[in-house]
Parts: structure tokens; C-alpha cells; sequence
């Protein structure tokens, strides 16, 4: 009896080894608005199921998953008018940013009131992104300041931040930027981090330690003009890893605006040349995909690839900025004036 029991086990064992990845073939995606105002939102977070937003009009809210309820409200801070590109979320807290001067970090408060927990003032400062490693550290990033990108740092649950020295980074290239358009400029995996820029130079910043130490790589990317270079970084494990951009006022270019990444981001290289989607705002795996599968969405449309970004799909032309999954066939999409659930079919 006991040697039938290994003998199955081995069977079992072997019958898994032999599945086959099956990826999906999604043609369409059915789309149902689930939040409609005047704000542009290019910054959405998970929340233990639920959705965080915040953009322009000083907008932030929430959408309640289990009751499909939508509540938002508008934070005052002297009489600026601010706008949101940066949110994240730890299970306790939910945190956004402001982009200009005075940047204005907020953070959920022990009252139930938005609280600021970081203020910046200054020349040059335009926050893009931000996410956190776990619930105690996280990291938000800005165009460049005193010739190095603005990177603030968090170890104590986003109750304080701090600005890292420009000695622990690689320096900037004169003209070299991140763009706010999608809160996806920078990407997380485990102690590991990427941030891309655009500008000037398209190129990965990648840091091994939550920010302590920091390198740069180049890209293959459109660069050179101030609109062109690398708009959204995703990494499905520590080594795989995609990025899109391109040019925004020349949304049809599909060269050299789509790379991937084997080795952790030292080295790019590029794929679907020539093929559309053209520029995209925002680019992410889907879960379970086994690094094969990509949704990209802008204002020219959703886009679907399952050989890794080689080939795309044009799933809609409904324009959206960004993206987050929250199962392999379902996400939440965020807009100009709009946020949406997306059923890929």
C-alpha cells in the first residue's frame, strides 16, 4: 500500500509538472463606469479590495467594493487648488501627494481626518509617483532637484518622510524627468525598485535595498525631446520586467516605445517594433500570467498582449490613464472624469 501511495503521488506530481501554460485570449473588455465627475484621476491604489483615488479639483475618495458605493470629497488647504498624480496605501493607511510646490503629502489620520505628513517647497518640485515596500516603508519620487531626482523615503509607516541626499544617486541628465501621468512610473518587488524617466534620457533607476543604495541603466526607448521616453515600468518577479511610453503628442509612434527586461533592468530590449499600441500611459502583468501576459491603456485605447509584448491587441479605443488588476480577467481603470471596473473577455 505504501508504495502505491508514492507511485501516485508521483503521478500527481508529474501530471503537474506537464501542464502547460495556457495563456489567455481575451478579444474584448466590457466596461462599467463607477465613478463620474469633472476630476482627472491618473492615481488609483488598492485598499483591502476596495479602490483609493485622488486627482485634479482637490479630489480624493473611495470606492466600496461590497456595497458598489462611491464616496469622494474635496481637501482644503489654504486656498491652493491641488492635484493628486500620487496615491498608495498600507492596510492601515491611505496616502496621496500633490504634484507642484508646495508638494503636500497626505496620510490617513488617527482622527478620520487627511493629515499632512510631509511639505515641500520649491524650484523644480512636481511629484510623479509613489508605493510602499510594506507597511512600514515607502518611497515617493519627483523631477530633479539640486541635479538629482527627487526621492522621500518613509521607515515609520508614512508618519514622517525624508529626502534623500543627492550623494546616494546617480545624477541627473540635464533635461531627464519622470512624467506624472499614471502613478506607474516606479515599481516594487519585494526590496527591489525601478524608476524610469523620460526626457532627455530614457533610463531605469534600480535600487537592491528600499532605497539605500541606487544604480542606472539606459534603455533603448524614444528619448531626446521633452516629451518622449519611458511613462510606465511594471516588473512581474526581480529579474522580469516591462516598459512603455513613447511620445504623447505623436500617439501613433510604435517604435521604439515598448522594452522588456530579463536581468533586473540592466539591460533592455525591444519588442513589438513597429506594431501598435503607440504611446501608452500605463502598462501592467496580469496576475498569474507568468510574466507572458500586459494590459497597456492611454487616451488612445486598451491594449492587450499575451507573448510578452511582442504582439498587442486593440481591446477598446476608450481612453483611460492608468490600471490596476485585481484578478486576472478583472481591473479598475481610472481616467479624465471617469473611473471604471474592466472585464476582459
Amino acid at each position: 500500500m505504501q508504495k502505491l501511495i508514492v507511485i501516485f503521488l508521483g503521478l500527481f506530481v508529474g501530471s503537474c509538472i506537464n501542464q502547460t501554460y495556457q495563456p489567455h485570449q481575451y478579444t474584448k473588455v466590457e466596461i462599467k463606469d463607477i465613478y463620474l465627475d469633472t476630476t482627472s484621476i491618473r492615481a488609483i491604489t488598492l485598499m483591502q479590495g476596495n479602490l483609493g483615488f485622488a486627482g485634479s479639483n482637490n479630489t480624493f475618495g473611495i470606492y466600496n467594493t461590497q456595497g458598489n458605493k462611491t464616496a469622494s470629497k474635496q481637501i482644503t488647504y489654504d486656498s491652493l487648488e491641488l492635484e493628486f498624480r500620487a496615491v498608495a496605501s498600507t492596510s492601515t493607511d491611505f496616502f496621496m501627494l500633490s504634484i507642484e510646490s508646495p508638494a503636500l503629502l497626505y496620510k490617513t489620520g488617527d482622527h478620520g481626518q487627511m493629515e499632512v505628513v510631509y511639505k515641500e517647497e520649491g524650484a523644480g518640485v512636481f511629484y510623479n509617483a509613489m508605493a510602499f515596500w510594506n507597511d512600514q516603508e515607502g518611497i515617493a519620487v519627483g523631477d530633479p532637484t539640486d541635479g538629482c531626482l527627487s526621492i522621500i523615503i518613509t521607515r515609520d509607516g508614512g508618519n514622517s518622510w525624508n529626502k534623500l541626499n543627492c550623494g546616494v544617486l546617480p545624477a541627473q541628465v540635464e533635461g531627464e524627468y519622470a512624467f506624472a501621468a499614471s502613478n506607474t512610473n516606479i515599481a516594487v518587488v519585494g526590496n527591489h525598485t525601478w524608476i524610469a524617466t523620460g526626457g532627455s534620457k530614457a533610463r531605469v533607476f534600480y535600487s537592491p535595498d528600499k532605497g539605500v543604495n541606487w544604480e542606472v541603466y539606459d534603455t533603448p526607448i524614444v528619448q531626446g525631446e521633452p516629451t518622449e521616453g519611458i511613462y510606465s515600468i511594471a516588473f512581474y518577479d526581480e529579474k522580469t520586467g516591462f516598459i512603455i511610453g513613447g511620445d504623447y503628442t505623436k500617439p501613433q509612434d510604435n517604435m521604439a516605445n515598448k522594452a522588456i527586461t530579463k536581468d533586473g533592468g540592466k539591460t533592455w530590449q525591444l519588442v513589438g517594433q513597429g506594431e501598435d499600441p503607440g504611446y501608452r500611459s500605463c502598462v501592467q502583468y496580469l496576475p498569474g500570467s507568468r510574466a507572458n501576459e500586459l494590459v497597456a491603456v492611454g487616451f488612445k485605447g486598451i491594449s492587450f498582449s499575451n507573448d510578452s509584448g511582442e504582439d498587442w491587441k486593440q481591446l477598446s479605443d476608450e481612453p483611460f490613464y492608468t490600471l490596476k488588476f485585481t484578478s486576472d480577467s478583472t481591473a479598475f481603470a481610472a481616467g479624465n472624469g471617469r473611473i471604471a471596473k474592466l472585464t476582459f473577455k
